[in-house]
């Protein structure tokens, strides 16, 4: 799961992020075989002039995917930081480009809601407080979802069980 969480008994953290199915080492490997593959068509043309013309278009071929590869590897550069203590929970949104992102409760008043159909993504998961909501995991796959909302359900009930004014 692309989420971590830490829990004390004074704070509840999860962190988000996407889901990486192809690790560097990965990337790695299916750029030299799609580099090895491409060559085997002109291992007869070697020693003709042919070989310069065709040559380009194997290299840019290998150049695409690479830069295919780098920016879904660089899109995914997003992390979400959920903090919860029994007086405020804070969600930090950190994009690849442009400014962090920050909201923050008071905990007692925070309510986790998913909707199944009708969001950006399906079961979709908003946090709501101080006349905001927003979003967090929309990143992750729809299991994912459903379970992180199972899990910050708990975190919060948890913090508001334990909140100073007893509510």
């Amino acid at each position: 799961m692309p989420h971590r969480w830490s829990n004390t008994s004074q704070k509840c953290e999860a962190t988000l992020w996407p889901h990486r199915s192809l690790p560097r080492r990965g990337f790695a490997a299916i750029i030299l075989m799609a580099f090895l593959l491409a060559t085997v068509p002109l291992y007869g043309l070697l020693g003709t002039v042919f070989l310069w013309g065709l040559l380009p278009f194997l290299l840019a071929v290998v150049a695409g995917l690479w830069w295919a590869l780098e920016h879904t590897y660089r899109t995914a550069e997003v992390l979400e930081v959920l903090t919860t203590t029994p007086q405020d929970t804070t969600l930090i949104h950190q994009p690849r480009k442009g400014d962090v992102l920050e909201w923050r409760c008071n905990t007692y008043w925070v309510r986790a809601k998913i909707y199944p159909t009708g969001g950006p993504v399906p079961y979709y998961i908003t946090l709501s407080g101080n006349g905001r909501e927003v979003e967090i995991g929309s990143f992750l796959s729809e299991k994912e979802r459903r379970r992180l909302i199972s899990e910050i359900e708990v975190a919060l009930g948890e913090m508001k069980s334990t909140h100073p004014s007893g509510a």
